[in-house]
């Protein structure tokens, strides 16, 4: 989704554009994923962006998403939300059993990607005749519930979420618990510092990607040309040229935050983080002048120039920041983000984002003030 707000001068001065992306680590459903074993009804999934799959096993998980039906009708999904919903797990081998050839535990981390099974039945059909007894009587009720047939499991959008509602966590409710706060605790910000922005000289624009945590590509994704397909449209609407020449004109025009979370200072684990450059939680938005890995491979590096402007906007205007680069030690750590590729296109970007504990777990933690600070900082960029 691309969100804008018309400048007083159009485009010609550029536009301000918020970056965000709005996908987070998940479970996707494989093709064909209902089966049955030892009398349980199963789907299998595979994993989508960065996780710990050892994290996944034995929470509750809910079901998201869309399937196209051979009738040419789609039916969305969405169960495991409410209270009285069903939820699905995906089990674990019990520790008795989960041992090493020297009789030790094992750490769970040995959970496979053709281990993340969720089991979703468990009561067979009562004819005796049929072969999969228990996969039949789950067939049945989506096709009583839905409409869905089995072949229809084939083209589907659907994933497995965790259900956890977010909380407030602390004593003092300091911090908020939640599934998908990468990059959703940026992105949310994002879009509700847009509509909340008075109209300036400049465009200003809230962008929306999918994609990122599995490298950007697709028809969604941040390498896409709807990007430009948007900024054509736009200048056509204000009545100018909006070939190909005109878009990277307005492109080179710009500038461009990449609103994204960065590594927040973790006291159980200093021995992989730079404690210079370790982001602690509540102390406000983060500017990482820099992402990449190693010898910042896959970096979008912003420009020294960009950082000062940034930082006297910041202070001018009351905003709590800190100023960072990288994710981690070097050679120990590393990530990119969307940065790159609207740096690509000529416009002059940096990320700036609120630092998450547990990144990338199904559960993640985030300081309420860090992400107050995200929707300030996001306003006066796109005002001023």
């Amino acid at each position: 989704m691309i969100f804008a707000q018309i400048g007083s001068k159009g485009l010609d001065l550029g536009a301000n554009i918020l970056m965000s992306h709005i996908d987070s680590p998940h479970l996707d459903f494989k093709v064909h994923p209902l089966y049955e074993d030892d009398g349980l009804a199963l789907l299998k999934t595979h994993y989508y962006g960065g996780i710990k799959k050892y994290q996944w096993p034995t929470i509750n998980l809910a079901i998201h998403g869309k399937v196209f039906l051979a009738n040419g009708k789609s039916v969305d999904i969405k169960i495991g939300e409410k209270e009285n919903d069903p939820v699905f797990m995906i089990t674990d081998l019990l520790p008795h059993l989960d041992k090493n050839d020297n009789g030790t535990t094992n750490q769970s981390g040995k959970v496979t990607g053709e281990q993340l099974n969720l089991v979703v039945g468990n009561i067979p059909v009562s004819d005796n005749n049929v072969k999969e007894r228990v996969k039949l009587a789950i067939l049945e009720y989506l096709f009583e519930e839905y409409g869905i047939k089995e072949a229809d499991l084939m083209s589907t959008d659907l994933q497995a979420v965790p259900s956890e509602k977010a909380r407030d966590l602390g004593f003092d409710r300091s911090m908020i618990s939640a599934y998908g706060h990468d990059d959703k605790v940026c992105s949310y910000p994002s879009l509700m510092s847009l509509i909340d922005s008075k109209v300036s000289e400049k465009t200003q624009v809230c962008i929306l990607i999918d994609r990122e945590e599995i490298g950007s590509d697709g028809i969604s994704g941040a390498k896409s040309a709807f990007i430009e397909v948007f900024f054509s449209d736009l200048l056509r609407l204000l009545g100018k040229e909006s070939g190909f020449e005109e878009v990277f004109r307005v492109f080179s025009n710009s500038e461009g935050i990449s609103s994204d979370v960065t590594v927040a200072a973790d006291p159980d684990y200093k021995d992989v983080l730079d404690a210079r450059h370790s982001h602690k939680l509540s102390y406000g938005i983060i500017i990482e002048k820099y992402t990449g890995s190693g010898g910042k491979y896959s970096s979008s590096e912003a420009s020294a120039s960009y950082i000062q402007k940034l930082r006297m906007l910041f202070d001018k205007s009351g905003i709590v920041y800190d100023i960072g680069g990288g994710l981690g030690k070097i050679d120990v750590g590393g990530g990119g983000t969307i940065a790159k590729y609207m740096a690509n296109r000529n416009i002059e970007i940096v990320d700036v984002g609120v630092p998450v504990l547990n990144m990338h777990a199904p559960l993640e933690i985030i300081s309420k003030a860090d992400l107050y600070s995200a929707y300030l900082a996001y306003k006066e960029f796109l005002v001023n």
